[in-house]
């Protein structure tokens, strides 16, 4: 597929599954791909795909910070690299930092500002609208007596929802979203969540339906702009529950869904890896967007077309010069996140939404799964302890010094297994507390 896979790829942000989905797509193509995140038990970092590791918490530092680091990174690879972000903070980064990250590193050329305006969900509604793009009616208080106003004309359920998942240098106390069917629980919830200094939470229409009624668009912009890969598919499960990120997803062809993303980005001008998603709704008949990722998106292993393309190898070839070879989405194709799948079916099944037959069906002609893969075993073990970690947290959340969260950073970060075998182990650390710069250890 790939005529030339010398130029190596640095994954910027690769916990859970889609670090270890880019690792392995590019891995097995003979790419030598490379991890940074802050956590070291990452399942990317176990996989005989991952040729070198650096731990460093992007979503904690600085960017100056973090282009130092990154500058650092780029000279012990030795030329320039793929760069491949795989959160909104690390979208927007890149996009920010463009002119110093250029000489080290290959990714697309962006407007900053585009970026952020798709990563805010508030700006990012006023954008669709702005382009005509039905988008479910939304609104965004700034403080408590806003809330009541929109209580004026609104009807429950509403959904609430964070305009950023998470802000540069905090912690979010919303991820996903809550669902609330009264007017006492959502002050409640809003007093409790949001921070006046720094309001981050929407209120949404609540739009009826199953997980099924989520569609998602995955596809790829080139450097003209031209949407050269185009996948459609929907969510069936999701974690968390009923509004989290896809934990069993399908492609199906929505030619509506494609041709509607298609149009709305070449208005924008929009290049490089997306993920959008729409809600359809019943009541109107229309697909509603209320989620724009500009970047890798997590559920994109879901969408590989018969000649092994997705967006990660479409974006590799672009920016290594190479010729985009187009793929259709495979009618039907399955994919699933084993751990938070069985999470979520639990869930669904103590309210109602399954029942055991109907979910031993839903596992029936599964394509890819997320962890367990014949030709690369170890990340299997790494999810088994980050999922052992959560329940034991879960379990003894109370008890004072039992946990130390993951984004602590280790002064050494010892190899793995599979790093130990591969060709190339590269590892790093960052240790604010000696006030040194991180050193890249080869």
């Amino acid at each position: 597929m790939l005529e030339d896979v010398s130029t190596p790829a640095v994954v910027l942000v690769c916990n859970r599954q889609v670090g270890l989905g880019i690792v392995r797509s590019l891995g097995r193509l003979g790419v030598p791909v490379y991890g940074v995140d802050d956590n070291r038990r990452a399942p990317a970092f176990f996989s005989r795909y991952c040729r070198g590791k650096a731990i460093w918490d992007l979503h904690g530092s600085s960017p100056e910070e973090s282009v130092r680091f990154l500058v650092r990174l780029g000279r012990q690879l030795g030329r320039r690299s793929v760069l491949i972000p795989t959160s909104d903070i690390g979208a927007m980064f890149v996009a920010d930092q463009a002119d110093q990250l250029a000489e080290h590193f290959i990714f697309p050329e962006r407007d900053s500002l585009m970026v952020r305006s798709l990563c805010n969900k508030r700006e990012m509604y006023y954008v669709a609208k702005k382009c005509g793009v039905p988008t479910p009616e939304t609104a965004f208080p700034r403080s408590r007596e806003d809330v009541l106003k929109y209580l004026d004309t609104a009807s429950f359920p509403i959904l609430l929802k964070p305009i950023y998942n998470r802000l540069p240098g905090q912690a979010a106390k919303l991820w996903s979203m809550i669902i609330v069917h009264s007017k006492h629980e959502l002050l409640r919830h809003y007093e409790e969540l949001e921070d006046p200094s720094r309001p981050n939470l929407m209120l949404q229409e609540y739009i009826p339906g199953g997980d099924e009624m989520t569609w998602t668009f995955n596809g790829y912009f080139d450097r003209e702009g031209e949407c050269r890969v185009a996948f459609t598919g929907r969510k069936l499960r999701n974690f968390p529950p009923y509004f989290g990120q896809a934990s069993l997803g399908m492609c199906f062809r929505n030619e509506h869904v494609e041709q509607t993303t298609i149009k709305f980005m070449k208005q924008l001008g929009y290049k490089g890896p997306l993920d959008l998603g729409y809600r359809y709704d019943a009541r109107d008949g229309r697909y509603k967007v209320n989620d724009i990722n500009p970047r890798v998106g997590a559920m994109f292993r879901c969408f590989v077309g018969q000649n092994g393309m997705d967006v990660v190898r479409a974006l590799y070839q672009d920016m290594t010069g190479q010729e985009v070879t187009p793929s259709a989405t495979p009618e039907k194709r399955k994919w699933i996140v084993e751990d938070v799948d069985l999470f979520s079916s639990i869930c669904y099944y103590r309210d109602g939404k399954i029942s055991v037959k109907r979910w031993l069906e839903s596992f029936r002609r599964i394509d890819e799964t997320t962890y367990i893969a014949r030709d690369d075993l170890w990340p299997v073990a790494s999810i088994c302890m980050m999922d052992a970690r959560r329940i034991l947290r879960r379990a003894f959340g109370g008890r004072k010094g039992f946990d130390r969260s993951h984004t602590e950073i280790p002064t050494i970060l010892e190899p793995t297994v599979a790093t130990v075998a591969s060709a190339v182990t590269m590892e790093a650390d960052q240790s604010k507390k000696m006030n040194r710069p991180s050193d890249l250890v080869s």
